[in-house]
């Protein structure tokens, strides 16, 4: 296969000025449009993330396991519809086109969501849903379409469009957080609408300046202009590589399981047993789901620099062994909510009447934070790792695969945080994480030779 013919995540028919720019830090203009319209689409999704389960327990009157099985089969859903979204823009949409229509489905489900009545309450969680099958895969994949096969760049380009992702969801729960539990849950709601459409705004009105010609015509499209049948089947080699993201795939499954818990499990902790005190004031409980987002924009320059540095002298770990290395940190951090649930445990055995919200932040934030350790390892770089390894083709139907991960992993969050009804014991239920992850992590570290013979240098 040629070098044009095999250029990863449809460089093909790309103007020159758009994939070789160096004018942001050494990387495409281009990224900081895809950056800002990334962060505002997080910002939506975040925001009404960090209200969810509260909103479910608290203003529906639901019991915990109801809550955290929605709460799964949601987020479950959001990750499980690109794949289907990516397929359709590599067939027949293109990238540009469908993040557009996913776009305003995801805000119009948002505002939905604003209406207080049962009814539009799942009428608006389907609509984001849908929106985000549109959406998600396709502005990752045009992230890869900036960057030419083995362009050194492409891991920390990566790097900065996830301090992206992570801005934010940084400011989300402190903004939605606070009107939705302080001023009225479906204010909260509303503004993760308006933060849609303020991405959605800023990428039609730069996308011809920055993004010229990024997405405007589909995979299979380019797959017809660089000389090669739309219908042709992969090659051995091209198989070997979709068997290695299928592998990678499951192991990071088992990652955002235990990464999850942010939303359900965790964020009830937060509520219930955490003492939330600052000063003279009582914070909101959800803005606890600003923590992860937080640690990654102060880690993830940290991360880049050195994957750069350790590049610059031939001694980077393969995407492979950084995976691997994520689940061991996220396992680790679970050993720290096994104390933070020892000590609610002890609270609630001398006050089994309820009023335990003393247990200090310290053990929920360092659990956070090893968490974000181990998703630097595996998030941006597995985003970065499936525009290299998937056959151009397959693009935007691989980058959903990725999400597929995402959706398994979430839904098997869910119904492992109902788990806590069975389990009320805090600190056995976070033992749960620990060691399922740090299995994970085992059995990643010993795939490392056998993802590298199948990626043949791709990876």
């Amino acid at each position: 296969m040629t070098s044009t013919s095999s250029v990863s995540a449809d460089a093909v028919a790309v103007p020159f000025n758009a994939v070789d720019d160096t004018s942001l830090l050494g990387h495409p203009r281009g990224l900081a449009l895809l950056f800002i319209v990334e962060m505002w689409e997080r910002f939506s999704y975040y925001g009404m993330r960090a209200l969810l389960v509260l909103y479910m327990v608290h203003a529906l009157g639901w019991p915990d396991d109801r809550a955290d099985h929605l709460y799964g089969l949601y987020t479950g859903a959001v990750y499980l519809t690109p794949l289907f979204g990516g397929w359709l823009a590599d067939r027949f949409i293109g990238t540009r086109r469908s993040l557009v229509i996913g776009g305003l489905i995801i805000a119009l489900g948002h505002f939905v969501l604003a209406l207080p009545t049962a009814n539009t309450f799942y009428l608006g969680l389907i609509l984001v849903v849908v929106g985000t099958g549109f959406f998600k895969p396709n502005v990752s994949t045009m992230v890869g379409q900036l960057y030419r096969q083995g362009d050194p760049r492409r891991d920390a380009g990566f790097t900065i469009f996830y301090m992206g992702i992570n801005l934010g969801g940084f400011i989300a729960p402190l903004i939605c957080g606070y009107l939705g539990q302080r001023v009225g849950w479906h204010y909260g709601f509303g503004a993760a609408g308006v933060g849609m459409l303020l991405g959605l705004t800023a990428y039609l009105t730069f996308r011809a300046k920055y993004l010229p010609g990024i997405g405007a015509t589909t995979a299979r499209a380019q797959s017809v202009a660089a000389g090669r049948p739309a219908s042709e089947s992969l090659t051995p080699a091209e198989w070997r590589r979709v068997a290695a993201l299928g592998i990678v795939f499951i192991l990071v499954a088992f990652f955002w399981a235990s990464y999850e818990q942010a939303g359900s499990s965790l964020n009830l902790f937060a509520d219930r047993y955490t003492d939330l005190h600052l000063g003279n004031s009582t914070i909101p409980s959800s803005w606890f789901q600003s923590a992860q987002p937080m640690f990654v924009l102060i880690f993830a320059p940290i991360f880049a620099g050195i994957w750069r540095w350790l590049s610059s002298r031939n001694a980077e770990p393969s995407t492979a062994m950084k995976m691997a290395l994520g689940l061991a940190l996220i396992g680790g951090g679970y050993a720290f909510m096994v104390i933070g649930g020892h000590l609610a445990d002890a609270c609630t055995a001398t006050h089994p009447a309820g009023g335990c919200a003393v247990v200090s932040p310290f053990w929920l934030a360092t659990t956070y934070l090893f968490t974000v350790l181990g998703e630097l390892c595996v998030s941006p770089v597995g985003l970065s790792y499936v525009t290299k390894v998937a056959p151009a083709r397959l693009a935007a139907f691989l980058m959903g695969g990725f999400f597929l991960t995402n959706s398994a992993g979430n839904y098997f969050a869910g119904r492992l945080a109902g788990l806590s009804v069975r389990i009320p014991q805090q600190q056995q239920f976070y033992l749960i994480f620990l060691g399922m992850s740090l299995v994970a992590a085992v059995v990643g570290f010993a795939c490392v030779p056998l993802l590298k013979r199948l990626t043949q240098g791709y990876g």
